[in-house]
């Protein structure tokens, strides 16, 4: 049962456990998640008509929590950007408390900056991708979004943790929840990247040097840092990502499951047509740039992973002088949801999807940076598989902020 926001609203969501950490609570996820009988199309022709067998390893955990699903929300073509994304309006119309959505380069923060919330992105490797319909599968993590940062840490700990129907999960320990919900003691060092304020315009800036101002009185201190090479991270997040995608797209090929075209004279041109009406233009130039790296100049996807590795060295050597970074969030001038080239795209996420190269936890706070009442948000990124320290920081930071003790 479909509408204008859900592609599928649950008549008659589940009675789950009633003493569980999400007891109660209502969540809505995007139709790239597998719940079993419901519609699992990921926004896209390709897997028209497509439903889930089994449940995904996060609804299995939400359930057990004690979480209702509502439905699952509109969703952009295989989760790349957030053109027809309708998540927020669900949470903002209070038909929800958390939002699980796609974050491959940003989409989970963007969305949360406009909507004045809360926005999560887990490590890489955090939270178990079996029963995620992905794209960019070494980018790309589930998002967590919320009004109440205590609902999206609550939802963190019950989702993160080992799986064995994943295998890209990291052999090293982690702690998916502080020990304690008492969060650290202030101060924390944040570095301010200059070469990300130097893309901003002058009203960008003065709106984050006001959160940052914001961040300081609720006691964290902060010092600039240069990534020198900030610029690439769009470009190691462009081949990388369509490289990937341009596998990850293979297998939608009408045989199976999903849309088959119904003109051809033999099975060759019905697989031929069925990929070329599955896709928008879009994707299909995201998928053909992929193509090209990987089939006509392959040692350019090799050096872009070079220098993704080196990138996440610069920050990991960072991030032993200080304990955090704080970016913005988003661009004012920049319209995410209306982004319909390559390049527009790139551009809207910008600030964002370094997180995603790195593999690092990001969450974007909602309130602290605003410009003629625009929110351009505040990410506090963190070292990767330590999201527990960053959820402290936060909370501790939230808490100050919004008049507690910074002590």
């Amino acid at each position: 049962m479909g509408s204008e926001i859900y592609t599928h609203r649950n008549p008659s969501p589940d009675s789950p456990a009633h003493d569980g950490p999400l007891s109660g609570k209502k969540v809505v996820i995007q139709p790239n998640v597998a719940v079993r009988g419901w519609l699992c199309d990921a926004g896209s022709l390709a897997l028209e008509g497509y439903v889930a067998l089994e449940d995904a390893t996060v609804v299995t955990r939400l359930r057990k929590a004690g979480a209702k699903l509502v439905g699952s929300s509109r969703m952009s073509e295989l989760g790349f950007g957030l053109v027809g994304d309708t998540a927020t309006r669900v949470l903002t119309a209070g038909e929800a408390d958390i939002a699980l959505v796609t974050d491959t380069m940003g989409e989970a923060r963007i969305a949360a900056a406009g909507s004045g919330v809360f926005g999560f992105k887990p490590s890489f490797g955090m939270v178990s991708r079996f029963g995620l319909v992905g794209l960019v599968p070494s980018m790309e993590t589930y998002g967590i979004l919320g009004k109440r940062l205590e609902d999206v840490v609550d939802t963190f700990s019950v989702i993160a943790g080992k799986d064995m129907d994943d295998p890209s999960m990291p052999d090293e320990a982690f702690t998916a929840i502080p020990a304690t919900r008492e969060p650290l003691k202030l101060p924390c060092t944040a570095g301010v990247v200059k070469e990300c304020l130097a893309i901003l315009e002058d009203r960008e800036r003065k709106a984050f040097q006001t959160g940052l101002a914001r961040l300081e009185a609720a006691g964290l201190t902060t010092r600039e840092v240069s990534l020198s090479e900030f610029d690439l991270f769009r470009v190691v997040h462009n081949v990388v990502a369509s490289v990937e995608a341009s596998s990850s797209a293979g297998k939608y090929d009408g045989v199976r499951y999903g849309h088959r075209s119904l003109s051809g004279k033999n099975w060759n041109d019905m697989y031929l047509n069925s990929r070329g009406e599955s896709f928008s233009p879009l994707i299909k130039t995201f998928l053909f740039q992929g193509a090209y790296f990987q089939f006509e100049n392959y040692p350019a996807f090799e050096n872009a992973c070079r220098l993704r590795r080196r990138l996440v060295r610069a920050v990991t050597d960072l991030l032993g002088v200080v304990d955090l970074f704080v970016f913005p969030t988003r661009r004012l001038e920049q319209d995410a949801p209306r982004a319909a080239t390559i390049n527009h795209i790139y551009d809207a996420f910008s600030l964002t999807l370094p997180a995603n190269v790195t593999g690092q936890p990001s969450l974007q706070v909602p309130s602290l940076a605003l410009h003629t009442g625009a929110d351009l948000g505040v990410q506090l990124i963190g070292l990767r598989l330590r999201d527990s320290r960053l959820f402290s920081i936060a909370l501790k930071l939230s808490s100050a902020a919004q008049g507690g003790s910074a002590a």
